[in-house]
């Protein structure tokens, strides 16, 4: 997982970050307004993100086939954020699939 956190952070430094606002549900756009964030501010989270952050993945992505998804939590303006990236297709942009609140109690097996 730690060499996952360096090749998504070096290939979002090289490719960009495209953030998932598309969705039906709208989760992403709504806790990316409550927390006042944009797209640098996601940008900066996700470099942050540490091994401790770490919740589950690698997942296979059976919707699209990209590549395998993460799943990492972050406390953000004292509320759990729920987060999942992939590494997207070589030579293109890293994905943030999911930065929303947590909907249920995330287990971080790495977290002291």
């Amino acid at each position: 997982m730690d060499r996952f956190l360096k090749d998504f952070s070096h290939k979002m430094g090289f490719w960009g970050l495209l953030i998932r606002v598309d969705r039906t549900d709208l989760k992403n756009t709504t806790t990316l307004l409550a927390l006042e964030f944009n797209h640098a501010n996601v940008k900066r989270i996700l470099v942050e993100l540490k091994s401790e952050d770490y919740s589950q993945g690698p997942l296979t992505d059976k919707l699209y086939g990209r590549s395998d998804m993460w799943v990492f939590g972050k406390t953000l303006k004292g509320r759990e954020v729920y987060i999942k990236i992939q590494l997207g297709l070589p030579r293109s942009e890293t994905l943030c699939i999911s930065f929303h609140f947590a909907e249920h109690r995330m287990n971080y097996p790495f977290k002291k």
